[in-house]
């Protein structure tokens, strides 16, 4: 890595744990020449600052191999996969079974314009918009 660090790069060792979990590269084409871990840094950039992708900064891939690599893991659920086993090694971690026994289950009333999309109406808070939902283990 040539350059300064930005806050969403992921630590030396988190991408220790990262890094077996992704996809290997395909067996024909050509060979891949783009540092996985510039990948992923591009990625959490454009999640935690919600810029578009043909705003990344210059220091990271060109914008398409960034988005190239974001629609492939996507498409595969490997987003899904690896959140799945980063919950069950944290489990692991603390002593608790992989499979949680119990969750919580909470929901949220949040305003929007009729811009924003689908809303509906909540009686018992008296608000229009969007009604969110959350599961989470008894972890967090």
């Amino acid at each position: 890595m040539n350059r300064t660090p930005y806050q969403t790069d992921p630590t030396p060792e988190q991408w220790k744990l990262l890094e077996p979990m992704l996809p290997p590269a395909f067996l024909r084409g050509r060979k891949r020449e783009v540092d996985l871990y510039e990948i992923f840094c591009a990625m959490l950039y454009v999640l935690r600052t919600s810029c578009a992708w043909r705003h990344l900064p210059h220091d990271f891939p060109k914008w398409q191999t960034v988005y190239y690599y974001f629609r492939q893991w996507r498409d595969l659920d490997w987003f899904k996969k690896m959140n799945a086993e980063l919950v069950v090694q944290t489990r692991e971690a603390a002593g608790r079974n992989a499979n949680p026994s119990a969750a919580l289950l909470d929901s949220q009333s949040v305003k929007t314009t009729r811009q924003g999309g689908i809303r509906g109406y909540d009686a018992g808070k008296k608000v229009n918009g969007r009604k969110r939902h959350i599961l989470t283990d008894t972890n967090g």
